[in-house]
C-alpha cells in the first residue's frame, strides 16, 4: 500500500502529499474503525481504497474521507471499481452514512470511476493547496450510504 500511495504522491495529480510514505506511515491508517480493502494480483496489492476520520466532534461520526489508489501497472483494469465497490459495502457494514473526498480537477479517471459509483460533485474548491508552490483546485464529491440513512425507531 505504501508503494503505490508513494506513485500516487510522485505523480503529483491524486494528493497535495509530496513525502514518499513507508509501511509504518500505512500501518497507522488501521483503527479499527474505518474501513480499509485491497485488491491483490498474484499475491501483490494492486489498488487499495481507505476510509479516514471526517472530524473529531461526533456530530460526524459517520462520515469518511476515502481515498483510492491503483498501482500504474494496474490501471484502467477494474482494479479500483473493485477496491471501491468492496469500500462501499464495508462502509455501509461499519455503520458510515456519508463519504466525501476531493478530487484534483485534472483527475479524469478518478472522476469518472466515482461518478459511475454514485458520487456527486459538490462544489470547486479553487486554490485549495499548493502543489510545488502552484496553487491547485479540487474537486469536492459525496456519496450517501442510503441504508444507513434511517433513523432508528423509538
Amino acid at each position: 500500500m505504501a508503494r503505490i500511495y508513494s506513485q500516487g504522491i510522485e505523480e503529483r495529480i491524486a494528493t497535495f502529499e509530496t513525502r514518499p510514505r513507508a509501511a509504518q506511515d500505512v500501518r497507522a491508517w488501521f483503527d479499527g474503525r474505518h474501513p480499509i480493502v485491497v485488491v491483490e494480483e498474484a499475491q501483490t496489492v494492486i489498488a487499495f481504497a481507505a476510509t479516514f476520520p471526517y472530524s473529531q466532534r461526533e456530530c460526524y461520526a459517520g462520515i469518511a474521507e476515502v481515498s483510492l489508489y491503483v498501482d500504474r501497472g494496474a490501471r484502467r483494469r477494474g482494479a479500483g471499481r473493485l477496491a471501491m465497490t468492496a469500500l462501499l459495502q464495508a462502509a455501509e457494514e461499519a455503520g458510515l452514512w456519508k463519504l466525501v473526498s476531493r478530487v484534483f480537477v485534472e483527475n479524469a479517471a478518478s472522476l469518472g470511476l466515482i461518478r459511475s459509483l454514485g458520487f456527486r460533485e459538490v462544489g470547486v474548491y479553487e486554490k485549495h493547496g499548493r502543489l510545488d508552490g502552484v496553487w491547485r483546485d479540487v474537486i469536492a464529491v459525496e456519496r450517501l450510504i442510503p441504508r444507513n440513512l434511517r433513523w432508528p425507531a423509538c
